[in-house]
């Protein structure tokens, strides 16, 4: 009989899809036909419009104003009785109940926090509806783990590095419910053996910006990139409305400008360093990708720890303004690219790019 694993996830961050598509991907490599995997996010299935709303709101608050975003979440840190709260959401948990009635999982994989504490209120609403599951829970921060993520009633908490794992230890979590195999970046990132071509006198640095926050000063920065002569790309995502703006900022510079792409494990193995925010998933793939980075965008609370992880550990640095990031590009190729070689290091002995493979053999252990 094939094992049945549920994945859930929801649209309110990169790094809960990203972790739920890695997962579902490491899975499939791993024991495709050993397993019936489901992905779901209940949250539009249950809530449509409204949810995108609510969806749209949050990314806009965090996107342009992300320093207010931080109140609320150390409100929701403070929070102890999430199963109460949690229990407004009657619609949610009745879809919920409906697609375990269906599918009947032996493993649920949440990389959403609300979705533990469902599922207790469902097997304690329906005593022996469905057999015993067990509950993983995949967190996607590092660090400044907010408590909402292990509150929960869980069998496993996956923990992205060592240092969030020491939080869940610090906050009461079992020791043998903890396993660190790194975050389920996707398979690709196994992939990429190849080691990366040092920076040298012969050939330009090769520097990676991805905008996915901060837009009103991207242009700016990628015009001070393009004057500092190293082999610039550019990513734009879905966001093809930038595109005028920074093609007028790169001028007649030979910068690459890419839209929504699949290659970005390939792109972040293929440039010395990123330039990005600090979201879960894209600190976590450069980190599997051992790319160094120079974060630019930090949401207050959720992504504080993701940028700590990069500049505790010396695998990058946080520099928020344009002049400030091209002081750093200056300083990491500067002297023999002495700054980046010891960012490369350092952001290598992090690196866990097989961890979607390890996660799916232990969830096929389960």
């Amino acid at each position: 009989m094939k094992k049945r694993i549920l994945i859930l996830t929801a649209g309110f961050g990169e790094g809960h899809n990203s972790a739920a598509r890695g997962v579902r991907d490491g899975l499939a490599r791993v024991a495709a036909a050993a397993a019936e995997i489901e992905l779901r996010d209940l949250f539009p299935e249950t809530y449509g419009t409204l949810n995108e709303i609510v969806r749209r709101t949050y990314l806009a608050v965090i996107n342009r104003w992300p320093a207010s975003w931080g109140h609320v979440y150390r409100w929701l840190d403070g929070i102890t009785n999430f199963d109460e709260r949690f229990e407004r959401f009657s619609r949610l948990r009745q879809r919920f109940t409906h697609v375990m009635e269906r599918f009947q999982p032996h493993v649920i994989v949440s990389t959403f926090p609300p979705y533990p504490y469902f599922l207790r209120q469902i097997l304690e609403t329906n005593p022996g509806s469905f057999h015993r599951c067990k509950s993983v829970v995949v967190i996607t921060d590092s660090i400044t783990v907010n408590a909402v993520w292990y509150r929960c009633e869980a069998d496993y908490f996956l923990a992205p590095n060592e240092q969030s794992a020491a939080v869940l230890l610090a906050a009461g979590v079992a020791p043998e419910k903890i396993k660190t195999f790194g975050f389920p970046v996707s398979p690709k990132f196994a992939d990429l053996t190849q080691e990366r071509q040092l920076p040298s006198s012969n050939s330009e640095p090769r520097v990676l910006y991805m905008i996915h926050a901060a837009t009103r000063r991207a242009p700016e920065l990628v015009e001070r990139l393009a004057r500092l002569g190293v082999d610039l790309t550019v990513t734009i995502g879905r966001a093809e409305e930038l595109r005028p703006a920074i093609e007028g900022a790169a001028g007649g510079s030979e910068t690459k400008i890419i839209g929504w792409t699949d290659e970005l494990p390939r792109l972040l193995h293929d440039n010395h360093v990123l330039i990005g925010k600090a979201g879960g998933a894209t600190v976590q793939e450069t980190i599997a990708a051992a790319c160094p980075m120079i974060i630019n965008h930090v949401v207050s609370g959720q992504e504080e720890g993701n940028a700590r992880l990069i500049d505790e550990t010396n695998s990058g640095v946080i520099a928020c303004s344009p002049a400030e990031v091209v002081t750093q590009v200056q300083r990491a190729f500067a002297d023999d690219a002495k700054q980046w070689r010891e960012w490369a290091a350092n952001i290598h002995s992090l690196s866990r790019p097989r961890a979607s493979l390890d996660i799916a053999k232990f969830l096929m252990s389960l």
